[in-house]
């Protein structure tokens, strides 16, 4: 079995994890899907006490996911604030 160089972050280390765990590092992100309300070391505690897995995988699990998935939710937050911007203003325009 050859090694997959372009994988990065979790992914890369996903056999090994999955045989320690017993889940594939996928099972984790959907996990934290469902908490993406939740702060940092909230999603950690949850990995650890529900998920059983160790702090460090479950700190990089997170960080990782949060990386991935908190520009979406910035750009959504800047999009939603100026559109309520616009139309308190009155000022009804195409937004760029």
């Amino acid at each position: 079995m050859t090694a997959n160089t372009n994988l990065t972050g979790p992914a890369s280390h996903s056999p090994s994890i999955g045989k320690i765990y017993g889940k594939p590092v996928a099972h984790s992100f959907k996990v934290l899907d469902g908490v993406r309300d939740k702060k940092h070391m909230e999603q950690v505690a949850l990995l650890k006490t529900g998920h059983k897995i160790g702090h460090g995988h479950a700190n990089a699990f997170v960080a990782h996911h949060k990386a991935r998935h908190g520009a979406e939710q910035v750009i959504q937050a800047v999009a939603a604030s100026r559109l309520g911007y616009i139309q308190a203003s009155g000022r009804a325009r195409t937004l760029r």
